[in-house]
């Protein structure tokens, strides 16, 4: 059995929590990249909702990690975990993005909910398009924050606390605006659906007989 010249093994960063790699991250820049490596497309794709915009999106997404490493040092955990931290700083730089370009906030609705309808059978295809574009059209309705609340509580698949504290809100008040939301999509949905579709026989000319070829 060798004893001495045993090779050291490295250790394998990837396995640790949040909680350590960022004790780590704090005077290591290896560990501060796996945590990058854990975030980056889920931060990435936020943004890209936010704004639109893949070229605005990628150097935002940029930005929010340069951000987090500077301030690294001095983060501590309140009780919600890290990514809720790198997502309030994507909050903060995107919302200056609109502000200092005087942007209208572009949100692709139709990849939010692309991945909460699916077609299973080939005669559901039609009742299922019909379904998505009534919700496309309420989401659309919405008032920013509560398009963004969806986001972060299905997309992006955080708590309460956690959009409490991207959106600067108590945990009570984003219960109470989840309810509050989904209660408006059933109303809107419903509304819809009562709707008679418009007519889509020719308008009468004037002059002519209901049987003139």
């Amino acid at each position: 059995m060798r004893l001495f010249n045993r090779k050291s093994k490295t250790r394998d960063l990837t396995t640790l929590d949040d909680t350590e790699l960022i004790l780590l991250a704090k005077t290591s820049q290896e560990a501060f990249g796996v945590l990058y490596e854990r975030y980056v497309e889920k931060i990435y794709k936020y943004i890209y909702y936010r704004t639109g915009n893949h070229h605005d999106a990628e150097d935002l997404t940029a930005a929010v990690f340069h951000r987090a490493m500077l301030h690294i040092e001095n983060y501590t955990e309140r009780g919600v975990p890290f990514q809720a931290w790198l997502y309030r700083i994507a909050h903060n730089l995107v919302a200056n993005w609109h502000r200092d370009r005087g942007r209208r906030k572009i949100i692709p609705l139709d990849e939010f909910v692309s991945s909460g309808l699916h077609v299973d059978a080939p005669d559901a295809a039609t009742e299922d398009k019909e379904e998505r574009a009534q919700l496309l059209g309420a989401i659309a309705r919405l008032p920013e924050d509560r398009q963004q609340l969806l986001y972060l509580k299905f997309v992006a698949n955080l708590s309460n606390a956690e959009v409490g504290e991207i959106l600067d809100r108590t945990e009570g008040a984003i219960k109470s605006l989840y309810h509050r939301t989904l209660i408006a999509l059933r109303e809107d949905i419903e509304a819809q659906q009562k709707t008679p579709p418009a007519s889509s026989s020719p308008k009468r000319k004037e002059g002519s007989s209901n049987y003139d070829l």
